[in-house]
């Protein structure tokens, strides 16, 4: 019992003195043997719980006190203890009894320091463990996203320990403490100001409270001073059906959430028990004299109660009548609709008698003890009960009882909402429940549609960071809590596609995250196509050339006997507008998609077909050179150099190139390749050199032809023809040579697509170069200035 006077506990101690009653009663259950009790105030102190303990123990009665006991008891000593209601009283008197091994039962402490039982071997309780609260607690708290919450308790080891726990459990469901505040059973105006700080500056609006109902009233009278609302109570098994708070703070508690044990819907006979009290019954009582005083407002003569309460003069009191009726008042002390707590004592009467009976049947030689004896129920030793309590396994009330390996019941809560109903009353209802039986993810159920909150139709939130969407990733802020963090983006590459990871997941080398980053997504794929306007239109443009070198071969086939055509020699021009259309088909084989076929096709056609066309060049350059030297007296160069030297000339040309393309293909050929190093986000297939040797050497081949054209033709530039073709020769050259030159540093600089766009940008440019400046002039006078296209023309200086 408590230091202040309790209705509830006065009606455990009915229903512990019923559930003997009924035990005793039965024929079922230890038909040869009857329970007795002993009734001690413990005062919620531990001094005198001790003092009480011992001389129940020791069977001693309490000198100038009064004490329940059953008229039937032969044995003074108390093998078995129940009680204290307390964890931190329980502590002390098992630490007491250590001795003796007498055990103890507790109804109500729920402390997990209990379950030890290298240091309490002989406690067992009807209670869960508060291990089990704990976790119903922070499964509640993540099942609402409350990763911000506020946890006070009383200065005790109840208290104490259970937020050591919840600190512990909440880590593993990412709920973190914006504070934790112990505060003295004695709230202290100073202390009371303390906490109400603490709650007042929090960004937390959810608050769990390890305490009693006491401890609750006093927070929750200066609350109401400072006028602090918009709170999401979560209540401890302790004060989670403790109605007695709505009355005066109804307003501040509605919404509230708490874990109750689980509750029994009906004890037969029970009500019926507490309402038969007479004054003729009471009166030698002190625990029942000073509830019947205090509940009618009146004084028995010869009250055994020595404890007065209010402010009224306990003598000016009016006699009791006799005629007063519990069934005419409501009082806690009768309300049998939350028998949680007295269930509890019910049990733990039923366990004691289930261990004696089950000690009972024991039969010689097969007995648990040394050489298979038996314990003598009517004369046994306590730690023999023990043995017997830890195996016990019975019904109440149609509910299975059983205990684990600490002698802790397997927990069961019922998940209470403080609901206001239109009246003002309060309405307890059941929201949920957690079964720490149930399989992992199912022993917390909730159903959210029923519930009430403090304010509004949806819970608080109370988060110290917002959630990170996937996309995102957690970073902790240094020297903060868990669930202070930052959503940093996930990096290039990488991708989330969960709420709150803690880390991103890198793509694979096929795929890349789509804009939002929380999926992985094909790259695209990346080469020039004819499907695009790039393309479409270098290869407009290489056709374009191609036609155009072929009209301009089908011009000079047409004129071939005229003199202009006829100049300069006319096989070579006929080769090198073939070798010319030839280079600009080859653009084509630098657009679409690129296979290893076409790439030891492309560099070497390439190559092969300017070396042609700059062969060509060459020989032409040579025959305008030689060709005035013959003129000179006593030259015979013209005879050296005729029309099968030329195409010696231009095959030798060309054949160095093939044999360097022949050992670039057999050594380390192009081949296409995937390439998802420049642009992450897509794959360019391309056409890899192989050797870079190999290209650079092509390409370096062609240069050393081009240097000896123009060369020849800048020698023969100012040699004497009205038609001299050395001119527009050397022209040529230094366009061919702007546009590779250039060519060679954007080439280097960029990649994929834009590298091919800028090959073929170089064949068509250097092919239209030399188009353009050796024939355009040739065709402007064929087709527009006939007139000069004679011999006569030709031979003026």
């Amino acid at each position: 019992m408590y230091k202040y006077f309790s209705s509830r506990a006065l009606r455990w101690i009915q229903t512990m003195i019923f559930a003997i009653e009924e035990i005793n009663q039965r024929s079922d259950l230890l038909p040869q043997l009857k329970l007795g009790f002993h009734i001690r105030d413990s005062c919620d102190d531990t001094p005198v719980s001790l003092r009480a303990l011992l001389l129940l123990v020791n069977g001693q009665p309490e000198r100038g006190s009064r004490a329940e006991s059953c008229a039937a008891v032969r044995r003074t000593v108390s093998p078995v203890v129940i009680g204290d209601a307390g964890s931190g009283v329980s502590m002390a008197l098992l630490r007491s009894l250590g001795s003796f091994h007498i055990p103890l039962v507790s109804y109500f402490a729920s402390c997990s320091c209990l379950s030890n039982q290298r240091e309490f071997p002989a406690f067992m309780r009807t209670m869960p463990s508060d291990a089990f609260q704990v976790r119903a607690l922070t499964r509640l708290v993540s099942y609402f996203g409350w990763t911000w919450v506020g946890v006070i308790g009383v200065e005790s080891d109840y208290a104490r320990f259970a937020i050591q726990l919840f600190l512990q459990e909440s880590v593993q469901y990412g709920v973190c403490a914006a504070y934790t505040h112990f505060y003295p059973v004695a709230l202290s105006q100073q202390a009371l100001d303390e906490l109400l700080d603490i709650i007042q500056k929090a960004s937390s609006k959810v608050i769990i409270n390890f305490s009693g109902e006491s401890e609750m009233q006093g927070i929750l009278r200066g609350i109401r001073h400072r006028n602090i609302t918009g709170l999401q109570w979560i209540a401890s098994e302790a004060w989670a059906t403790a109605t007695l708070l709505w009355e005066k703070f109804g307003d501040l508690l509605t919404g509230t959430l708490g874990f109750a044990i689980q509750r029994a819907d009906v004890i037969p006979g029970l009500r019926q028990h507490l309402t038969s009290l007479t004054p003729s019954y009471i009166h030698d009582s002190a625990f029942l004299a000073e509830f019947w005083e205090e509940t009618f407002n009146c004084r028995l003569n010869g009250s055994a109660n020595t404890h007065f309460h209010g402010v009224d003069n306990y003598l000016d009191r009016l006699p009791c009548k006799g005629t007063e009726n519990l069934n005419d008042f409501y009082s806690p002390y009768s309300d049998v609709t939350q028998l949680r707590v007295s269930y509890n004592v019910y049990k733990a009467v039923y366990l004691v008698a289930h261990a004696l009976q089950d000690m009972s049947n024991c039969k010689v030689g097969k007995g648990p003890f040394l050489n298979g004896t038996c314990a003598d129920p009517k004369d046994f030793k306590p730690w023999q009960l023990v043995h017997y309590m830890r195996r016990a396994n019975f019904s109440a009330l149609g509910v299975k009882v059983n205990f684990d390996q600490n002698g802790d019941p397997i927990a069961y809560y019922d998940l209470m909402n403080w609901q206001r109903n239109p009246d003002g009353s309060l309405h307890l209802v059941k929201v949920g429940f957690y079964d720490a039986s149930s399989p992992a993810g199912h022993s917390l159920v909730i159903n959210d549609s029923v519930i009430q909150w403090p304010a509004g139709k949806q819970a608080f939130r109370s988060v110290c960071s917002d959630r990170c969407p996937p996309g995102f990733r957690i970073a902790r802020r240094k020297g903060e809590p868990i669930c202070c963090f930052d959503c940093v983006p996930c990096a290039e590459g990488e991708v989330s596609n969960a709420t709150d990871s803690l880390e991103c997941s890198r793509c694979s080398e096929d795929t890349w995250p789509n804009k939002a980053r929380d999926l992985c997504v094909p790259k695209t794929i990346e080469y020039l196509s004819y499907h695009e306007l790039m393309g479409m239109v270098l290869c407009v443009v290489s056709i374009l050339g191609a036609c155009v070198s072929l009209s301009i071969l089908a011009i000079f086939f047409t004129y071939k006997d005229t003199p202009l055509v006829r100049a300069n020699n006319m096989e070579l021009s006929f080769l090198l507008l073939v070798f010319l259309s030839v280079c600009f088909l080859i653009g084509l084989l630098f657009i679409g998609e690129p296979s290893d076929w076409l790439c030891r096709i492309r560099y070497p056609a390439f190559g092969i077909s300017f070396a042609l066309c700059i062969s060509c060049l060459l020989a032409k350059t040579a025959v305008v050179l030689m060709a005035f030297r013959s003129t000179l007296p006593g030259s015979n160069v013209m005879k050296w150099f005729g029309p099968n030297q030329q195409r010696a000339s231009v095959l030798l040309g060309t054949a160095v190139q093939v044999i360097i393309c022949l050992i670039w293909l057999l050594t380390s050929p192009p081949h296409a390749n995937k390439n998802t190093d420049y642009h992450s986000a897509a794959i360019i297939i391309e056409c890899v050199t192989g050797s870079e040797v190999g290209f650079w050497c092509v390409l370096g081949y062609i240069g050393i032809l081009a240097c000896m054209c123009f060369l020849m033709a800048f020698l023969a530039r100012k040699l004497p023809d009205n038609f001299n073709e050395a001119k527009f020769i050397t022209f040529s050259m230094l366009i061919f040579f702007a546009v590779w030159i250039t060519f060679i540093p954007v080439y280097v600089s960029t990649a994929g697509k834009y590298t091919v766009a800028v090959h073929v940008f170089a064949i068509l440019a250097s092919a239209f170069g030399l188009l353009f400046c050796i024939f355009a002039p040739k065709c402007y006078i064929i087709i527009l200035k006939p007139e000069k296209n004679s011999k006569k023309n030709m031979m003026q200086r």
